[in-house]
């Protein structure tokens, strides 16, 4: 074993011997190699590192966005259900023909609009997801 190791401990050596006995150039060329490879990992970290701050920061915006459209919705669905309400109970009181044409097309209106808060909100999600 211990013949075994001084055997390894000769090889070692002899590597040590072959390093520096290399020619100074071949020395530089292996710093310079190495010192490239250094400034391209640092050049593409620093990229990575922007578009990570980038794309956090659009994640923010649509979480943002996405958040207030669900509150517009909420909204919007709550002033609905009180219109409907106020129509059921004004049909009693038989409201004139003008009136109740108004409040459909407002009716028509409002369901629009929330069909395509939806349709925003949806493609919001979405767009979070796939960030």
């Amino acid at each position: 074993e211990v013949q075994k190791l001084n055997q390894q401990l000769e090889e070692k050596n002899g590597e040590i011997q072959q390093m520096i006995n290399q020619p100074p150039y071949e020395k530089e060329r292996e710093i310079l190699r190495l010192q490239k490879s250094l400034a391209e990992r640092e050049k593409a970290q620093a990229t990575s590192d922007v578009l990570c701050r980038s794309l956090t920061d659009e994640t923010h915006q649509l979480q943002r966005k996405l958040a207030s459209t669900a509150e517009m919705c909420q909204h919007l669905a709550k002033c609905l259900e009180e219109k409907q309400r106020k129509e059921k109970g004004n049909s009693d009181d038989q409201i004139p023909t003008e009136r109740s044409n108004q409040l459909l097309d407002n009716e028509t209106s409002l369901q629009a609009l929330i069909c395509n808060l939806q349709d925003e909100n949806r493609m919001l999600k979405q767009k979070v997801a796939h960030v």
